[in-house]
């Protein structure tokens, strides 16, 4: 049995990065042999130099919208926060509600003295909320106004700047959650890398807060993984697919590039246009298809991120990089510091 204890580490709550960094890509980076687990340490912006003519780079290029929405309950004045997850269709959207014992079916929101009204229409699985917004204008500007960034719930600082958790290259609004890994490229480091020869793609997938929802059963297997929304053009598929076919690695930034990857791809390792949800869980047995190597964040303990990531590299492999990790006082989750796992 693949148990969630064997993927515990112990991280110091010191380690947790609040903030990010003045310059992205001035991050540490761990490089991680895959094959021996040889670490090595390094500064991000160094990347370029492990990445090579015929390569190709596939990143996420999700937007996360301003999702936490603090307003009050009409009649009593009382405080409530919801969380946009997922919109249904139009004006409903699935939602997480606190307090979600007083956001019972029929209950009447407001936000921003009225500028945006809501009623709950009903409760689904997960106890999450449908939810009917009410406006004048267009939607996604007032939630421009109104909305912050739903951060999660490890960063307990107030973040300055809302484009520090979007990646420079984020395009196609629809997350709840940054795909972190790509926060450390800034446009001209990913400019030198296409002078390079290295192929840069862009894929989509709409990250939910599912990503950090804790494994509760002991058993792995028994997890339920939540859904996610991608989409792969017939360009960026073509593109994979020659490197593939090339002999060049490919190479995901973040596990939601590598969890579309894997979802689109047959078992031949042929990646296929179009879209869908995905559920798919990656954990240590699974046979990668498509992706070659990983640059990625330092996650959870415990998470299926890690799950993931051990897959690629080997359990014990990871969890002797992630000590190594805490001994060298390396930052830690989403505003944290890089591995790339090659």
């Amino acid at each position: 049995m693949l148990k969630k204890s064997d993927f515990y580490y112990d991280l110091p709550p010191e380690l947790i990065a609040q903030d990010p960094l003045e310059d992205r890509s001035s991050s540490r980076l761990m490089m991680l042999d895959k094959e021996t687990g040889a670490v090595s340490h390094h500064i991000f912006r160094e990347i370029e130099d492990y990445l090579h003519p015929g390569d190709c780079l596939v990143l996420n290029d999700t937007k996360v919208i301003p999702a936490r929405l603090l307003g009050e309950r009409e009649g009593t004045g009382g405080y409530v926060e919801v969380l946009l997850l997922k919109r249904r269709q139009g004006d409903v959207w699935e939602t997480l509600v606190k307090p979600g014992k007083k956001c019972r079916p029929g209950a009447r929101l407001t936000f921003g003295n009225a500028l945006l009204k809501a009623e709950v229409l009903e409760t689904v699985e997960e106890g999450n909320r449908l939810i009917r917004f009410e406006y004048e204008g267009i939607f996604e500007e007032i939630l421009d106004r109104l909305g912050e960034m739903p951060l999660p719930p490890y960063i307990t600082h107030k973040l300055l700047d809302k484009n520090r958790y979007q990646t420079v290259y984020a395009k196609y609004e629809g997350s709840a959650a940054a795909p972190t890994a790509g926060l450390h490229f800034t446009r001209e480091l990913l400019e030198r890398i296409e002078v390079k020869g290295v192929q840069v793609v862009f894929v989509t997938l709409h990250v939910g807060l599912g990503t950090f929802r804790p494994v509760k059963e002991e058993n792995v297997l028994d997890h339920h993984m939540h859904s996610e929304y991608y989409q792969i053009s017939a360009e960026a598929a073509e593109r994979i697919n020659s490197t593939k076919t090339a002999g060049g690695r490919v190479i995901c930034v973040g596990t939601t590039a590598c969890r579309t990857l894997e979802s689109a791809a047959d078992d031949s390792g042929r990646v296929w246009p179009g879209s869908g949800n995905t559920e798919i869980f990656i954990y240590p047995g699974y046979r990668f298809k498509v992706l070659d190597a990983l640059i990625t964040n330092f996650h959870l303990p415990e998470s299926t991120l890690v799950m993931l990531v051990s897959a690629l590299a080997g359990r014990e492999h990871v969890l002797n990089a992630y000590s190594e990790a805490v001994r060298e006082q390396y930052r830690f989750f989403s505003f944290g510091d890089a591995m790339f796992i090659s």
